[in-house]
């Protein structure tokens, strides 16, 4: 007796919205091959620019407008700036579709989004990002988390621009020495730092929120790469975490973040899945 075949399921249509470091390196990735993903479109604010950066692909796509997108694909992947995330994720949550964030902290200024997402029954995914930890500390939030603190060292370019400073007339061009220029919650950072601080914001929706979250941010010019040293203290752990991370072409951008958005989608249709 001949066995049954089985059709082979469709691969997830992914698209990216913005094609800057993070969003070129993810659809180089995707056109490399990722199981079960297949790259459909891409948006761009500069679609000439976009299409030429596209040319190397084996496969290539179209280069649409942000409204375009979401019909495309079954996955939206925001590698935008984070003043654009709902123009992007509202479309796609209404159709109860998958949409992978990176502009984290636009999460905490559009929680109608999550609201939107529940709804529709659709799904935001927050990968890890430039972080560590995020595994122990959401299993350590299924028990009873004291306390979270986040330290952020960051190389003077890869702050320059940022809110807070232009609103508290910090100037850190010029410093020779390491400068803290921020103390709070993860929330105040992420409305002060929105291109820089997603992973403090990543950080607090995994354990205690973010307002609970406590955060330092130094300016130091003396560093080549940005620092995160967390520690957490809970009931069933305590646990310290340090990352060095080496910037993108974008300063304020680590390049591992663009390889855990690769990772996070090879989770997606994985045999094996490691990892909380």
């Amino acid at each position: 007796m001949n066995a049954i075949t089985q059709p082979r399921p469709r691969p997830l249509r992914v698209a990216i919205a913005g094609l800057g470091a993070v969003g070129l390196r993810v659809a180089q990735a995707l056109d490399a091959g990722i199981p079960g993903c297949e790259l459909v479109a891409v948006a761009a604010r500069d679609r000439p620019a976009a299409a030429r950066r596209l040319q190397g692909l084996r496969y290539p796509v179209p280069v649409l407008d942000l409204g375009d997108l979401e019909p495309q694909a079954d996955l939206v992947v925001e590698c935008a700036p984070a003043a654009l995330l709902a123009r992007i994720a509202t479309p796609v949550l209404r159709q109860g579709k998958k949409l992978m964030v990176l502009s984290a902290g636009a999460l905490l200024t559009e929680p109608q989004l999550i609201d939107l997402a529940r709804q529709h029954h659709a799904q935001i995914i927050v990968p890890t990002g430039a972080l560590l930890g995020l595994d122990a500390v959401a299993a350590a939030a299924e028990g009873q988390i004291h306390s979270v603190r986040m330290v952020t060292r960051k190389p003077v370019k890869g702050l320059l621009g940022a809110p807070y400073l232009a609103e508290h007339g910090i100037d850190i061009a010029t410093i020779a020495a390491p400068l803290r220029v921020f103390e709070g919650t993860a929330r105040q950072a992420a409305v002060g730092f929105p291109a820089n601080l997603n992973v403090a914001v990543a950080l607090s929706l995994a354990g205690i929120g973010p307002d609970q979250t406590q955060l330092e941010i130094w300016a130091d010019p003396a560093l080549t790469l940005n620092t995160h040293s967390i520690t957490v203290e809970a009931d069933s752990a305590r646990f310290t975490m340090t990352i060095e991370n080496v910037p993108s072409e974008n300063p304020k951008t680590g390049k591992i973040t663009a390889l855990s958005v690769i990772a996070a989608l090879r989770k997606l249709a994985a045999p094996l899945r490691v990892g909380t």
